[in-house]
């Protein structure tokens, strides 16, 4: 008991010693040349030996480490990073939150990530640019219309916001669609979840980051993990490039990554596989689009909305052949750029600024694996599909809480890698990289 309760005083006293940003601060500094800010976190050295070792500093792992001192008092930790912090798909995805989901496992996890989006910048004293715009799903036909009619009001049942939109309402609202009866895709309404929306992703790895360092946790950038140790079930260190860090617990956060390191432990193969996912902008436009609006018909998939810059940050569908490139390829440019002018025709004439690839772990039921592994200090947090951005906040909260506690949350008990041989269906649409039309 007295150990316990000198680690909650050393949490406190971190907690105490933050110096908070405040709207006085940015004042200040804009008065004296903007010499007074303090640097966000530290570059430390890696000690000899961690309580945890969290490999893989994205959104994922910062927060898991944020989470174990806020809600653990557990401030003997690292995160370890190969590239640099919030490098990899924390900065390429399209900043997309929800939490419309309706069966159980994921729909309790991702109302509870959209609560936590709420009040993010509050708690991590940093502005993540949370922007409740809604999410709009546009429907295409009356078997659309009661699937999401389904959803939505199993959402409404379980304490979350939606709404039907007819399409006048819908014209009303987001008037430059495309409504023409001749259209490709012709709509006939939409669903909205009016508490979501989209949020700035290197501000939130800054944020987390932040918030892991001022609770004493160091974040190991440029140490990449080269090999796992292990004696008999149980993982002894990480052999990195800056040298051999000793852990207790391990817990691996690494997206697209987690295949190389699975087989780093000698534990032969994962049910998940790497693929590309591309994301787009483009040249920054006067206001226009100040939703995000989604639709899947007809083998299309898409989703775009207008950045604080003015940037229409749009993508569709992953590159359907395996690949841990970080770069695009043109047959997905075309497929993308057709559903954005087949929705937006006012967008044909925009210019394309960039697009880059985020490498996903796409599982093969499109759900993820939050769980305990063979080895009895090894955690396990991947296989996110397409949603690993809007989980983010559910995801440190839950993975920090089944490695302190060593054994997982009811919301999370299903996210385990066993679900295939016992059955279970958490995702509603089932799917992943559909590997038996293009293994």
């Amino acid at each position: 008991m007295g150990a316990r309760t000198l680690l909650a005083t050393r949490f406190d006293s971190s907690i105490r010693n933050m110096k908070p940003y405040s709207a006085w601060k940015v004042f200040v500094n804009g008065l004296t040349g903007q010499k007074g800010w303090e640097r966000a976190w530290r570059d430390p050295e890696p000690k000899a030996q961690y309580d945890v070792v969290i490999v893989g500093a994205g959104l994922h792992g910062l927060a898991t480490a944020y989470y174990l001192a806020k809600n653990h008092g557990i401030t003997n930790v690292a995160v370890v990073e190969k590239g640099w912090l919030g490098g990899g798909n924390a900065g390429r995805n399209t900043t997309i939150v929800r939490s419309n989901y309706m069966l159980p496992g994921n729909r309790e996890f991702y109302e509870h990530s959209l609560k936590l989006w709420e009040n993010l910048s509050h708690d991590l004293n940093y502005n993540v640019m949370f922007s409740q715009r809604a999410h709009v799903t546009l429907l295409h036909s009356p078997a659309a219309r009661d699937g999401a009619a389904r959803r939505y009001n199993t959402m409404r049942l379980t304490g979350s916001d939606g709404e039907l939109w007819d399409l006048e309402t819908l014209k009303r609202t987001i008037p430059h669609l495309n409504y023409s009866p001749d259209a490709r895709f012709p709509i006939i309404g939409a669903m909205a979840q009016p508490r979501a929306g989209t949020a700035r992703h290197d501000a939130v790895a800054w944020g987390y980051a932040r918030g892991a360092d001022q609770h004493g946790i160091d974040i190991l950038q440029n140490c990449e993990v080269t090999a796992v140790e292990r004696n008999g079930s149980s993982v002894t260190g990480l052999q990195t490039s800056r040298g051999i860090i000793r852990a207790k617990k391990v817990g691996f956060a690494v997206a697209g990554n987690t295949s190389r390191l699975w087989r780093m432990a000698d534990l032969g193969k994962l049910p998940i596989e790497s693929h590309k996912l591309q994301a787009f902008v483009s040249e920054p436009l006067k206001p226009l689009l100040d939703h995000v609006v989604v639709f899947g018909v007809g083998g299309a998939h898409f989703y775009i909305s207008q950045s604080d810059k003015g940037g229409m940050v749009f993508g569709g569908d992953i590159d359907w052949y395996k690949s841990y490139a970080q770069r695009g390829n043109l047959p997905l440019v075309q497929d993308v750029a057709e559903c954005a002018t087949s929705i937006l025709p006012c967008l044909g004439r925009v210019r394309l600024l960039r697009h880059w690839s985020g490498v996903m772990d796409m599982s093969m039921d499109g759900a993820p694996f939050i769980c305990k592994t063979p080895l009895e200090n090894l955690f396990l947090n991947a296989g996110w599909n397409y949603g690993g951005f809007k989980a983010s906040p559910a995801s440190g909260w839950y993975f920090a809480d089944l490695i302190a506690n060593n054994r997982p949350d009811p919301v999370i008990a299903n996210h385990t890698l066993d679900r295939f041989a016992r059955g279970i269906n958490i995702d509603e649409r089932g799917a992943g990289p559909d590997p038996k039309l293009h293994g």
